[in-house]
């Protein structure tokens, strides 16, 4: 690369069914029936979590913990009053409440329990809640040295039936508590403090329910940040900064007796990288799993299962982004972070933050399961903390942290989705219909996404009829949205005919899109032929008037996404297409592939421009990001200030070759660029301008294809501008060499009126 210039739940495992992206070029005039035998429902399976957010009562600070007792949540964290979903702070119906409060799992609502937790200098907080397993106490830790002003010192425990704190639950912590757990007869405890009761217990310990010191000793170098039973009852897992337990190598991570505190399991300095802490385990009779923040580079920010025997790890998910809760809910972990680069999992690379993700115990790839918060207040970590609350036959995941929008819409803090009815209809399918074969007709339509729904039934219908005359079924999340195409041979040349979609998770269906037509072509389009014909798996025609989509008329079906609009339909097209994309030179505005590729060995890249630019610019190439400017990429096509063309790969040093002629004349021009066995070749207006026999490799990790602008850095004749001002069209990407001849004649083809 060149210029690489960051309370117990419970589950069942569930095997997971992949997610893989269609990708469909089928003909057939009929009504067709679904390619799967598995209908689409209403939540993707095994989602058995809707996505839709409920009305929820909201904190005017951040929420560092939850738990919940018989439709009962618990709330806790740094806050001051509670307001009802939709009202801003200071509104009326606003209700003190001092960093606690408790709510009607169902409702959202508060209930009549109010508790203040106050300490007497600094700042009272609340970072960890529990409840018994018989549903009577609740114990908090956090910083606080009274609750309804009864004494205690960062540890409590309430009586729920009557929302009072217990007078004879006090033991002696002397600095915060951050994480609980509790059994029958123990609290096991986590946290900054070094002694319990006047004991030393650095940074774990364990009091009975009266409040004496238990003999689990469990010593720490390093802040405790989760404590978590497992499922036998026999070990408990604490995790957090630490990089010694009770003098034993382990870092992160320990898994110890839970009766002694010795350690049973170790994971020395290197399983968990130095920067890395764990934030949260959970665990069940499938496993143990835990939750990793980190800092600087080569950090692990992601999820680690273990098994439930020899706590061994199974997989791990190395998605940057600073994991802080998990919540298993039949078979799935549920997550909160925000993960903002899971390319090391082959999945959507750095750049936009999904703050909630789903995958199962099994596997750790990414489920159809993404509602989304922002960053908010404090760090900007986002959700922080889960609790699984039932109530009326119906769960619901509670979700707090420092949050200030869900969905797009102001909600502070608090928020909770259930396990049904789902109610959220995808989106529109994104929709491009062309004629360029003769007596056929091309519908090709980007991929709806429901946050909780991976798999989606579309339904074409034609010429105005409330009858489709196709219908599929197509995988896709909201990162993936991969282009599907049907083509209508029941038609002849010169009818029109219009063409309009619908989506449906199978109990929420969109309304159809706006109808398109098209004339039916008597004629293949000439130069299309061309492109299609000699194997073209990319081709983006740019004839779009709207919307991100820039449809593939390839067999590919590798649609294209315009990032922060390009000027699309710009009257002015080049071989015959009737109009182009414009791009401005912004540092922000390009086209990216939706589909990660492997690198090619043997490939092509055509395009058409035209500029008049004297600040050059990249045209077309190969990177690792979509939404950001790259830090590996190659591949590539871009011009210099004085209107030259370079084609340069990196084979672990640069390799470039250049045209001697400047092409910045405000005319269109040709470019095709190829590399394989006999080594790079650069095409212009059908002419070889340059070459290097030699040049076989290049950089062999997977990527997307960019077109208008990239990173540039550490170049030949790096331009002044990364980023294209001009117009581009007829977008093509070949899995194989094209000849001299090939090439030439798409040039003749393109020019010839």
């Amino acid at each position: 690369m060149l210029g690489r210039s960051q309370s117990r739940r419970t589950g069942r495992p569930v095997s997971r069914r992949g997610v893989a992206a269609l990708a469909l070029a089928l003909t057939a005039p009929l009504l067709t029936v679904p390619l799967t035998a598995t209908p689409a429902a209403a939540l993707t399976s095994p989602v058995a979590l809707t996505a839709d957010d409920l009305d929820t009562w909201q904190t005017n600070g951040i929420v560092y913990a939850l738990a919940q007792a018989d439709g009962v949540v618990f709330a806790g964290g740094t806050f001051s009053a509670i307001r009802p979903a939709g009202a801003a702070a200071g509104d009326p119906a606003e209700q003190p409440a001092v960093n606690f409060a408790a709510f009607d799992a169902a409702t959202g609502a508060p209930t009549g329990c109010t508790l203040s937790f106050t300490v007497g200098s600094g700042t009272a907080t609340v970072r960890a809640l529990a409840v018994s397993p018989d549903g009577q106490t609740l114990y908090a830790g956090g910083y606080f040295g009274a609750v309804n002003g009864v004494g205690v010192n960062s540890l409590a425990a309430i009586d729920i039936d009557t929302c009072t704190p217990s007078p004879d639950f006090h033991p002696a912590v002397t600095a915060t508590v951050r994480a609980l757990d509790v059994t029958d007869s123990t609290v096991y405890l986590g946290g900054d403090f070094g002694t319990v009761n006047g004991a030393t217990r650095e940074r774990f310990a364990a009091v009975d329910t009266s409040g004496a010191l238990t003999a689990w000793t469990v010593n720490a170098d390093e802040p405790g940040r989760a404590v978590e039973v497992t499922a036998d009852g026999q070990h408990v897992a604490v995790g957090g900064d630490f990089f010694t337990v009770n003098g034993t190598d382990s870092h992160a991570l320990a898994i110890t007796d839970a009766t002694t505190g010795a350690v049973t399991r170790a994971y020395p300095s290197g399983f968990f990288p130095n920067t890395s802490v764990v934030k949260d385990i959970t665990a069940d009779s499938s496993g143990v799993y835990t939750a990793n923040e980190g800092t600087g580079g080569g950090v692990f920010d992601g999820r680690t299962a273990f098994e439930p025997d020899t706590f061994a790890q199974r997989w791990r998910d190395t998605c940057l982004g600073a994991t802080q809760a998990l919540q298993l809910y039949q078979g799935v972990i549920y997550s909160a972070s925000h993960a903002h680069d899971c390319s090391s999992m082959g999945e959507y690379p750095d750049g936009q933050r999904r703050h909630l993700l789903a995958q199962t115990t099994a596997d750790p790839a990414k489920l159809g399961w993404a509602p989304d918060t922002n960053d908010g207040i404090g760090e900007g970590i986002g959700p922080r903390v889960f609790a699984l609350a039932p109530k009326n036959g119906t769960d619901y995941l509670w979700i707090g942290g420092e949050f200030t929008t869900v969905g797009g819409t102001a909600q502070q803090g608090l928020t909770r989705v259930s396990s049904g009815p789902d109610t959220g209809a995808p989106t529109l399918p994104q929709v491009r219909v062309e004629s360029i074969e003769a007596g056929k007709v091309a519908v090709h339509w980007r991929s709806s996404y429901d946050t909780d729904d991976s798999r989606l039934t579309y339904r074409v219908y034609k010429d105005g009829s409330s009858t489709p005359v196709y219908e599929v079924q197509g995988d896709s999340l909201p990162w993936s949205r991969p282009q599907l195409t049907w083509t209508d041979t029941a038609v002849a040349a010169g009818e029109t005919h219009s063409y309009r979609i619908s989506a449906s998770d199978g109990t929420n269906t969109t309304s159809r899109t706006t109808a398109q037509s098209v004339t039916v072509a008597g004629t293949a389009d000439a130069y299309a032929a061309k492109v299609r014909g000699d194997g073209a798996t990319l081709y983006w025609r740019f004839n779009e008037t709207a919307n991100a989509y820039a449809a593939d008329s390839s067999s590919g079906d590798d649609s294209g996404v315009h990032w922060n609009a390009p000027t699309q339909a710009v009257p002015d097209g080049a071989a015959g297409s009737g109009s182009s994309v414009g791009y401005t030179g912004s540092q922000s505005e390009w086209t990216y592939s939706d589909r990660r590729h492997p690198a090619p060995s043997a490939y092509s890249l055509e395009l058409w421009f035209k500029t008049t630019t004297t600040s050059g610019g990249k045209l077309i190439g190969f990177a690792n990001k979509v939404q950001l400017t790259s830090t590996s990429y190659d591949k590539h096509i871009y011009m210099t200030n004085n209107g030259r063309l370079v084609f340069g790969v990196y084979t672990g040093s640069v390799r470039t070759i250049t045209t001697l002629q400047s092409f910045n004349d405000g005319n269109w021009h040709h470019v095709v660029a190829t590399q394989g066995g006999d080594g790079m070749r650069l095409y212009v207006d059908g002419t070889q301008r340059a070459s290097n026999a030699f040049v076989t490799g290049n950089e062999q990790s997977s990527g997307f294809w960019r077109v208008g602008g990239d990173n540039l850095d550490s170049w030949p004749n790096r331009p002044s501008s990364r980023f294209f001002t001009g117009q581009i069209d007829e977008v093509a990407v070949y899995g194989s060499v094209l000849t001299s001849s090939q090439v030439a004649s798409h040039y003749s083809t393109g020019t010839t009126p």
